[in-house]
């Protein structure tokens, strides 16, 4: 027998014994939480404890079944069985690894062993918890069911006070009763509204319950878009239904189209708002590091109409370094709010040894938080909050006029990572061929190369002279000066322009990036310039070694112009075209554009409204005529959601529609309207009236009693 079939052999009788008993004591606490969170929270809640409690009911009771493993068994053999003579680890020992003896011993224990029965290893059952953890699971699950909650609560109707005309034979409203069930995670109760018009947050669960007389045959609940809520007869009552998913407006029909129109009621869905973020301390957004200050708790305060989640997040951004040295690191740390659900605080204490945070780097902190929204919380990101710690090398700038640019371009911070490769190949030059190696130092030269032409270019092409190759066969350079007569340069001229002077012929100094440096700065940058001609001579010579110095001292001057000073560009003013002198005190006026704008209309989407708006105008200035109900229709659905009340838009319009005599409903409908049209993008002011003292004093002047 093997070692594997000897302890499944062994040990399963004891682990479904195990496994049984573990089931016996905790499914029924299991089924009364579930009980519970179902008559609390709904079929959706109870449904999620039972999943939950039953994983990790398995989860436990595997944990549990895995501590019966060999050791246990061979305790349990020596402390129950006598015959083991505290060997039963032999049992499990490889024959081949035993001396004479032990292989004797082994035989022995293996004889013993087959009198006996595993199931003598099973563990008793545990009798009285299991009959007090079932009789407590039944008290609770029958007080769960037997106990009324508030959805149990009976109906009281209210009576209808939609005061619609008595017909002969056709019901009507008398009794009334609309219960609203807000969301769980909203923590609001259950109610009840005597009226049919309500306000309730998004995703309750709206229930009529209507009573006609004389008692309707098929009453309906009717929205305003034409969707009918269909409604179950409940002994003298009739009940409806449905989610508040939006806004609506709706009536109730009890015959069906016969009898007058009953009036429209109003449901408003009141959205969830998201978490509001409100920083505590530091009350700047923008603080710095303090002498001997080792760490920093930032404070937030986050509110929330029905609650915010207790655990959020803190993003913390830390730059460190300077100049070409910066480095990012970002990472996000849980953490625990306090107070009530609805107004948290959450502080966190940073130590900046833990972090890596010292001078010359900059800390950002950004709180995420959620509120309790279900499904799908809401996640909002607080304002950020920066702690500087300034390097003792960085200096400020006062008192001068321009624009500050901080940073230099981007490919000023290239010359380090050449000085890294020229480094790297002469660690490798044992290993490498001569060609290898040329061709490498040939490539690292070509880099110098290019970042020599950039820096140049930004000087304003202030190149130094090219280093002159140690051969004889170094090329001749010829200038326009040199004596040899040559022809003059040509160019092809810009597009648009007949002649490109200045580029043929002049010098653009001020047209550089660099135009504006002081002169200290400007010979800081064309000695690395200088520096970095040699670095490349060196390099394309295949002497790295020789070039290091050079590059280096290219690398210290640019550090020198990065951190030692800024750079101040020049304000730039306007470009006013110039004065033609010749016409000047001439009076002469050909060829002057006019200076008036054109008028443009405005482009407005508001026809449908605009047009409704005069047909329904009074007076003898008024345009009347026919409404385009379907046209205006439209317009409110397509502009819901920037119009100030579309809903009262709408039942005014079913107002007139239904009654289109009635002037009470056409101005109602008008004074809308113009609170809801797209207001123009300037007008002007009225002018305010005169005041007594000001009208004595327009009377006198048009000659009348003062």
């Amino acid at each position: 027998m093997t070692a594997g079939t000897l302890l499944a052999t062994w040990t399963g009788p004891a682990r479904r014994r195990g496994l049984l008993n573990d089931a016996l004591l905790f499914v029924p606490a299991l089924l009364a939480l579930t009980a519970l969170a179902w008559r609390g929270g709904g079929p959706a809640i109870g449904t999620g404890v039972l999943v939950v409690g039953a994983g990790l009911g398995l989860f436990v009771a595997y944990r549990r079944a895995a501590r019966l493993d060999r050791d246990w068994l061979v305790s349990k053999l020596d402390g129950s069985r006598a015959d083991m003579e505290d060997s039963a680890e032999l049992l499990f020992a490889d024959p081949q690894t035993l001396g004479d003896l032990q292989q004797l011993q082994q035989a022995r224990l293996f004889n013993r062993l087959d009198t006996g029965k595993p199931e003598t290893l099973r563990a008793d059952w545990s009798r009285r918890p299991i009959m007090a953890a079932w009789l407590v699971a039944s008290i609770v699950i029958a007080g769960a069911v037997v106990w009324p909650s508030a959805a149990d609560r009976p109906v009281v109707l209210a009576p209808s006070v939609e005061q619609t005309p008595v017909v002969a034979g056709v019901p009507r409203l008398v009794g009334q009763n609309l219960r609203i069930f807000p969301p769980a995670y909203t923590g609001l109760p259950m109610r009840d509204e005597p009226r049919l018009d309500a306000r309730a947050p998004l995703g309750s669960r709206l229930e009529w319950t209507l009573r006609f007389d004389p008692q309707a045959e098929a009453p309906a609940v009717v929205t305003l878009a034409g969707v009918k809520l269909a409604l179950r007869r409940s002994g003298d009552d009739w009940i409806a239904s449905r989610v508040l998913d939006s806004s609506f407006l709706y009536r109730v029909d009890p015959a069906s189209g016969r009898g007058p129109v009953s009036p429209l009621h109003r449901i408003d869905a009141i959205a969830d708002t998201p978490p509001v973020v409100r920083v505590v301390s530091p009350t700047e957004s923008l603080t710095t590091v303090t002498a001997g200050q080792r760490s920093w708790t930032p404070g937030f305060a986050v509110s929330d109409d029905y609650g915010v989640a207790a655990n959020a997040r803190l993003r913390i951004t830390l730059a460190m370094g300077e100049g070409e040295n910066i480095t990012f690191t970002e990472r996000e740390i849980g953490v625990t709010g306090r107070g009530s659900a609805r107004d948290r605080r959450f502080a966190q204490r940073l130590d900046f040894a833990a972090l890596g945070f010292a001078a010359g780097g900059d800390l950002v902190v950004q709180l995420i938080v959620r509120d309790n929204r279900a499904p799908g919380p809401q996640e909002v990101r607080g304002p950020s909050l920066i702690l500087r710690w300034p390097s003792a090398s960085r200096t400020q700038g006062a008192g001068l006029e321009g624009m500050v640019n901080t940073t230099l371009p981007a490919y000023f911070r290239s010359q380090r990572q050449i000085i890294i490769d020229a480094e790297a190949l002469i660690v490798q030059r044992q290993r490498l061929t001569s060609d290898r190696y040329m061709s490498r130092s040939t490539g690292i030269g070509g880099d110098q190369e290019i970042l020599r032409r950039r820096y140049s270019e930004f000087l304003g092409g202030e190149n130094s002279a090219p280093p002159q190759l140690p051969t004889s066969d170094a090329v001749e350079v010829h200038t326009d000066d040199d004596g040899h007569g040559h022809a003059p340069r040509t160019t092809s001229p810009g597009f648009g322009s007949p002649e490109d002077v200045l580029a043929q012929f002049g010098h653009p100094h001020d047209d550089s990036p660099a135009a504006s440096l002081d002169p200290e700065t400007r010979e800081l940058l064309r000695q690395a310039v200088d520096a970095m001609w040699q670095a490349e001579l060196q390099l394309k010579q295949g002497r790295p070694d020789l070039a290091l110095p050079h590059a280096n001292r290219a690398l210290n001057f640019i550090k020198e112009v990065q951190q030692a000073t800024r750079i101040f560009l020049a304000r730039v003013g306007s470009n006013l075209p110039p004065v033609d002198p010749s016409r000047r005190m001439t009076g002469e006026r050909e060829g002057i554009a006019s200076r008036t704008l054109p008028i443009a209309p405005v482009e407005a989407a508001d026809g449908p409204a605009a047009a409704a708006w005069r047909a329904l105008g009074q007076g003898p200035e008024a345009v009347r005529g026919p409404v385009v109900f379907d046209a205006l229709e439209r317009w409110i659905r397509s502009n819901a959601d920037r119009l100030p009340d579309s809903l009262a838009l709408s039942g005014a319009l079913d107002a007139v529609r239904r009654d289109p005599d009635c002037d009470t409903c056409r101005q109602k409908l008008r004074a809308l309207l113009w609170t809801a049209m797209e207001r123009p993008p300037a007008s002007l002011d009225r002018r305010r009236p005169a005041d007594p003292v000001g009208a004595r004093y327009l009377g006198a002047l048009e000659g009348g009693a003062p």
